[in-house]
């Protein structure tokens, strides 16, 4: 496994992919972080977490949509397959090298709070007051593991479907697909009010299943900045599907 995770680290930033990435993410989240909360005068960053969390919806799968979709395209997949490694330990080590990348981005684009706490200094100067002002740091540790948890999981649900195609582009168009219909159902499961009888999803079962498998709902706790244990363990267990279905994928064409 650790020779597929360093060979696909290698690969993410011998070819330009892994730079394209990096840049891509790095200035949009300056961009959100700017208009949510510099531009804004705020210190409230959950608008900035959740919009990152869209857009991860289309960065992710240009992360994953050439796992294994190159490797088929390029004839080396039969080379993975006769390898010294295990099926396990060979998508393990490519979603852990996407994880690790998507991850270091992420920890890096947190230099765009700094600024907050740096106004957050000045305004106790200012204010003279022992009333705390400024970010929570507590909030934000918590809406980055959401973002991470979530992260995984997409990045998992992109492996799979990379395994699926040797077409980059369609294993992309399709994740984002994926992608952005668990927010949608999450989005209409929300609209209405059960109180003035206006959802627009009336029947309660339908409305509990799309709120059980929503993603989106479970980051609720942390965007207060609180652990949801149950949480961070249906994330887990979402990664551990679907790459236990690549997995799967992979002992099937090994024996074919």
């Amino acid at each position: 496994m650790l020779a597929i995770f360093k060979k696909e680290m290698r690969s993410y930033f011998i070819n330009p992919v892994g730079y394209v990435f990096l840049g891509v993410f790095l200035t949009i989240a300056a961009g959100l972080c700017t208009y949510t909360t510099l531009q804004s005068r705020s210190y409230d960053t959950a608008s900035y977490f959740y919009l990152m969390i869209l857009v991860m919806i289309i960065i992710i799968p240009l992360l994953t949509m050439r796992t294994f979709a190159e490797e088929r395209k390029m004839r080396t997949e039969q080379m993975l397959l006769t390898a010294p490694v295990s099926i396990t330990g060979m998508v393990a080590g490519k979603f852990l090298a996407a994880l690790s990348l998507f991850g270091g981005a992420l920890l890096a684009s947190c230099v765009n709070l700094i600024p907050l706490y740096i106004q957050g200094a000045r305004d106790r100067a200012l204010e003279e007051s022992s009333i705390p002002v400024g970010p929570s740091t507590p909030e934000i540790i918590g809406q980055f593991l959401g973002v991470l948890f979530i992260g995984a999981v997409f990045i998992a649900i992109g492996v799979f479907v990379s395994a699926l195609t040797e077409n980059q582009l369609s294993a992309a168009v399709i994740t984002i697909g994926v992608l952005a219909m668990m927010l949608v159902l999450n989005v209409l499961n929300s609209i209405g009010s059960e109180e003035a009888g206006t959802r627009l999803i009336n029947n309660y079962a339908v409305r509990y299943v799309i709120d059980w498998i929503s993603v989106v709902s479970r980051y609720d706790y942390f965007r207060a900045g609180y652990l949801d244990w149950s949480a961070m363990l249906y994330y887990c267990s979402l990664v551990f599907v679907f790459l236990f279905l690549t997995v799967r994928i992979y002992e099937r064409r090994r024996w074919a």
